[in-house]
């Protein structure tokens, strides 16, 4: 078959996989994105590995064909981690980050350090190095998926309490801070290959923070740029604009090298956000990334994760589960109490900021990518990933009351909510 057509039926089985996977998964109570991930196990060379059967291997040269179908998938997946970010940012209130204040802060800075320290001792108790192995391992453990506790918090009317609030601000706070501390990791790392020696890592600390001084500097003129962009007489120039900004913003973000690409995406969704572009941004990058790109993404992960070489690394996955679940917990409920919190709300707190999700994976997508982590350290984060996306919805009503509230639909409608009572 020739090349271009087995590319076609690749894209054309990952795209359908995901999408009925992800609304099997949201009929059974769970988010799409963990039947996206699962999907791309099943087809991966952890149970079907599709890449390896006849019809997407050549016969003038298998190897060959495999390696170029398997690449061509990783750019597409790539530029979907690039969309993925992007409209992280779009979605990042930083008005909202301020208002829930103190509490919510803390609880998200004690839910990155926990996860980072505990997932490095672990790595360092399984015999990986420190640097840069455990504080990188230490790194995917720190993101937290909004999206699954917000999702949950409305099922269950809690959307709108005061734990809720915190629970939606401090993981918003959190892949920040992740995001922040994955760019510090992946400098540091690069210098360390580099032979770089301590005394220059100044240097590398000046070169992320010039980024993000020229970044915020460029924002300036970005408004006055989507404005240029919205007089042209074309299709979609506005959305075309935001999408060439993300991309400059990412190159330029790789290109001084010190900050992730990522890291630039997202830097140039949150300023875009505060542009009065944002809406009609927004309404056209979620087609945009989640009708392609996104789903490749998803799958990808799943077809670059091994199950099979869990074998040796068994012990260390379930480890790494334990520690992501209750390091975040942990880490997050101590500081919400210290800021105030009864005991029953910082446990509420906790539990609600135990799930990762697309962070998580983009981090540990990008750690395998550039030779930070290993393949079977990339799938034992993709179970982490999935286990903690999976019990975070019924540990969530496990904590809340269930007379708490009336139902989300009728908190939507009416607009507000008493807070909880304990």
């Amino acid at each position: 078959m020739p090349h271009f057509l087995q590319l076609l039926l690749l894209l054309t089985l990952a795209i359908v996989a995901a999408k009925l996977a992800g609304a099997v998964a949201t009929r059974l109570g769970q988010p799409s994105v963990f039947g996206e991930i699962l999907a791309g196990l099943l087809l991966g060379p952890t149970v079907l590995n599709v890449l390896g059967m006849p019809l997407f291997m050549s016969s003038a040269d298998s190897g060959v064909a495999h390696a170029s179908l398997a690449a061509i998938l990783r750019d597409l997946s790539e530029v979907g981690v690039l969309l993925l970010m992007f409209v992280a940012g779009l979605e990042t209130d930083l008005h909202e980050m301020r208002r829930v204040g103190t509490v919510a802060f803390w609880s998200a800075f004690g839910g990155v350090i926990l996860p980072l320290v505990g997932g490095a001792i672990t790595a360092v108790a399984f015999g990986f190095p420190l640097y840069w192995d455990g504080v990188f391992i230490g790194t995917i453990l720190t993101a937290t998926s909004v999206s699954i506790s917000a999702q949950t918090l409305l099922e269950i009317g809690a959307f709108r309490s005061r734990e809720g609030a915190t629970i939606l601000g401090a993981a918003v706070i959190d892949d920040v801070m992740g995001i922040v501390l994955l760019s510090l990791v992946v400098a540091f790392a690069r210098a360390s290959a580099s032979g770089v020696q301590v005394a220059e890592i100044g240097g590398v600390l000046l070169r992320i923070v010039a980024f993000f001084i020229a970044a915020v500097a460029a924002g300036r003129a970005l408004p006055r740029m989507l404005a240029w962009a919205s007089r042209l007489p074309v299709s979609q120039p506005v959305l075309s604009a935001a999408v060439v900004i993300a991309m400059i913003y990412a190159w330029a973000a790789e290109y001084v090298g010190a900050v992730a690409a990522i890291t630039g995406a997202y830097v140039a969704g949150v300023l875009i956000a505060q542009t009065r572009f944002k809406k009609e941004i927004d309404a056209g990058i979620h087609p945009l990334a989640y009708s392609i790109f996104v789903p490749i993404f998803f799958i990808s992960i799943g077809l670059q994760a091994n199950g099979r070489e869990l074998g040796d690394r068994l012990s260390f996955t379930i480890a790494l589960v334990l520690v992501a679940i209750v390091a975040k917990a942990l880490g997050c409920a101590l500081f919400a109490r210290w800021c105030g919190f009864t005991a029953r709300q910082s446990v509420r707190v906790g539990v609600g900021m135990i799930s990762r999700g697309e962070v998580g994976l983009i981090v540990a997508g990008y750690g395998l990518s550039n030779g930070l982590i290993g393949t079977d350290v990339f799938s034992a984060s993709v179970i982490v990933v999935l286990a903690t996306t999976m019990v975070t919805p019924p540990l969530l009503r496990l904590v809340f009351p269930r007379h708490a509230h009336v139902s989300a639909v009728v908190e939507e409608t009416i607009g507000h909510a008493p807070p909880l009572s304990d």
